[in-house]
């Protein structure tokens, strides 16, 4: 009965490509066909005729996570007054490729054996103030959508190449500064409008120029594991599990590790340092802003096993943000904001305005009026991220299906009864498994029946 699709009229493809896409949830053509009326058959259908190749994804579709680039007018930077900070040295430091460099850090040695630390993060809400039509946009999509196959960003292309660090000689900044001591403890945050001069290298140039000894990377990483131990004093928690670089198009799929120089622990921590002095000063002068806040883990887990990892990051609880300041266990930290990633998340972007207003002597939104942006964008980002899931999984089952024959080694990271979960570090990809094996054990397994519309996959243990 599949024989006869080709033959479909375009109102009846267009029909069964709809519900395929989650745009309906009927097709009396499938149903003429003895099929199922469901994503997943129509989807099956759509390969099994051809109509669709193997790389097509539907899932942002389904989960209303939008694919198109936002094409408004974006303003100039205004003149306002700003300190002038070019004569520090700034670094954006990111994956190699990356298209939307929003943060860079520089470093200072003060009297008195103090360091402070800068976070210069790209002024979007200069160009971006609350319910413009860009901050409009910026909210119904939540965060920038990516995909192994494509990107697409909260804000136009035009906003991020004006804004970005290091794409012009110099870059208007949102600037937070932490004075810290040897052991990490902050004397003083600050916020301010900058103007920033920023060179941009990877990972890999930076990791470089600290096992070179150069001093502000030396500095960095100082400070970086200063703070970490005392998160860590605090209940903040160590995640580490497998991350592959994952790149698709028609022609197939390509799958790295992705490698974890120590500069890019430096850089997370300079991050997370950047979050707890903006909230910080956000909570001193009393500004409303998406306070990002976490309850205590539901239990401990010791231990530095792939398992160990995987279950110490499920007795984590969700993130929330609320207006209010409160702890977050996960990071060890009393209070803490997302501030550093205005380009790609909606409430870093708030965080952004809320600063912004209050720097320019304005009045920021009320908490009433920011709490219902936190729930909008929530609802929005949510969308996306599971829709980059999604795509991650069916594109990953995609390399697998190209190599049916290949063994791969899992480890048992959970086990439910009879039932366990494999993680495959070089896919980083989990998939349930009917094993007596033990927690922790290594396997060797083949995957094949890769059912793509379901995302399903069989692995056989050697």
């Amino acid at each position: 009965m599949t024989a006869q699709l080709p033959d479909l009229n375009p109102a009846q493809r267009t029909e069964v490509e709809l519900l395929a896409r989650g745009k309906q949830d009927k097709s009396r053509t499938l149903r003429d066909l003895g099929h199922s009326e469901t994503p997943e058959a129509a989807h099956a259908l759509l390969l099994r005729t051809g109509v669709w190749s193997e790389a097509r994804t539907p899932y942002a579709d389904r989960l209303h996570a939008t694919t198109t680039p936002l094409d408004l007018p974006v303003p100039p930077f205004p003149d306002e007054p700003r300190v002038d900070l070019t004569h520090l040295d700034a670094w954006a430091i990111d994956d190699e490729g990356n298209r939307d460099p929003d943060d860079a850090v520089s470093i200072e040695l003060l009297p008195g054996g103090l360091t402070r630390l800068w976070v210069h993060v790209a002024d979007v809400a200069a160009l971006v103030p609350p319910d413009s039509a860009l901050d409009e946009a910026a909210r119904s999509r939540g965060a920038t959508l990516y995909l192994p196959d494509s990107t697409t960003g909260m804000l136009p292309d035009a906003l991020v190449e004006q804004a970005g660090l290091g794409l012009h000689p110099t870059s208007p900044a949102l600037s937070v500064s932490l004075d810290l001591d040897a052991e990490g403890n902050a004397d003083a945050v600050d916020v301010q409008l900058t103007t920033v001069r920023v060179t941009r290298v990877t990972y890999t140039q930076a990791q470089a120029r600290l096992d070179a000894g150069e001093a502000p990377f030396v500095a960095l990483q100082r400070l970086a594991r200063a703070s970490r131990t005392l998160r860590e004093a605090e209940g903040a928690l160590s995640i580490d599990l497998p991350e592959v670089r994952l790149k698709a198009d028609e022609h197939g799929v390509t799958i790295t590790p992705l490698p974890k120089p120590e500069m890019r622990f430096v850089v997370q921590e300079c991050m997370t340092l950047a979050g707890w002095g903006a909230a910080i000063f956000a909570d001193d002068n009393g500004i409303p802003v998406p306070y990002a806040t976490q309850d205590h883990p539901t239990r401990s887990v010791r231990g530095e096993s792939l398992s160990a990892h995987w279950a110490r990051r499920r007795t984590l609880a969700r993130t929330r943000f609320q207006p209010a300041p409160g702890p977050h266990h996960g990071m060890g930290l009393d209070l803490y904001v997302q501030v550093t990633s205005p380009m790609r998340r909606y409430l870093d972007l708030v965080v952004h305005q809320q600063l912004r207003a209050f720097l320019a002597g304005a009045d920021p939104m009320p908490g009433r009026v920011m709490a219902s942006h936190i729930a909008q964008a929530g609802l929005n980002a949510d969308a996306t991220r599971q829709a980059e899931r999604a795509s991650r999984r069916h594109h990953t089952l995609r390399f697998v299906a190209a190599h049916p024959e290949r063994e791969w080694t899992g480890i048992v990271v959970d086990r439910r009864g009879a039932q366990a979960t494999l993680l495959i570090p070089e896919l980083a990809l989990d998939l349930p498994l009917s094993t007596s094996a033990p927690l922790g054990a290594e396997l060797r397994v083949t995957l094949g029946d890769v059912i793509l519309p379901t995302l399903g996959v069989r692995a056989t243990v050697r």
